[in-house]
């Protein structure tokens, strides 16, 4: 199980939402690299990096940080956030991203994630964020009719490879995460899934760990990591990878 820090990008600071909500942030650190290669020193095989501006905007806005990422670390670097045309996946690409996270784009235009599928397969995550087990959209500000049990089929019809799926209203709550949803979405796909969101404790990732032969490929960790609820070393334990 891929133990994966998330590094979210706000008004160029490190900072942490409550279910998504802006209103209520908390500022971990003013250096985003630095804390990216905090991360590589302490063990991360992978970093999670949300351009939270773009994903209000809906336009990339936060390159020159994240390319600065990519140039300072080793390890994989994923992306995600106002990422919803070909320009700016070949923009990250060209600064070195190796995976992109693609949210609002998957509800809206179907026909541009068949193509990823099959243009750039190895390249694509598809993050399927959900509110009481609804698709939230632009930011999580939009909560669609889709379903997010009936996206994730479709989406493996197109030959998605990967899916990152968030419980919003667990996101940044340290209340665990909603363990009921995420063996919904394990039976229903194939797809291998990361889950986010809640996670609050060391028990969290020891009861995570159990749904590996399910298809849970790895877990996105931000708020409990920045708390110091518990150290990535402790949490790394659970990596097998």
């Amino acid at each position: 199980m891929l133990i994966i820090p998330a590094i979210d990008i706000k008004d160029k600071k490190c900072v942490r939402l409550v279910r998504g909500d802006p209103q209520f942030e908390t500022v971990y650190s003013t250096e985003p690299v630095f804390q990216a290669k905090y991360w590589e020193r302490e063990g991360a095989k992978r970093l999670h990096i949300v351009d939270l501006d773009g994903a209000f905007e809906g336009k990339t806005k936060n390159l020159d940080i994240i390319q600065r990422i990519v140039e300072e670390v080793n390890i994989m670097v994923e992306v995600g956030g106002g990422i919803r045309d070909n320009r700016i996946i070949r923009a990250l690409k060209n600064r070195g991203v190796h995976k992109i996270v693609i949210g609002t784009a998957a509800v809206e235009n179907r026909k541009f994630i068949k193509n990823l599928c099959k243009s750039e397969p190895d390249s694509i995550i598809i993050a399927i964020d959900a509110h009481d087990g609804f698709v939230v959209k632009k930011g999580w500000k939009e909560v669609t009719d889709k379903r997010a049990v009936d996206l994730v089929k479709e989406l493996e019809e197109y030959g998605v490879q990967e899916v990152i799926y968030t419980d919003v209203n667990r996101d940044g709550t340290l209340e665990g995460p909603n363990y009921d949803s995420i063996e919904t979405m394990l039976t229903v796909t194939e797809i291998p899934i990361i889950v986010s969101g809640g996670v609050s404790s060391l028990d969290d990732l020891r009861r995570l760990a159990q749904y590996e032969k399910d298809g849970l490929r790895g877990v996105i960790i931000g708020k409990a990591l920045y708390e110091g609820i518990f150290k990535l070393s402790e949490a790394l334990k659970f990596d097998k990878g």
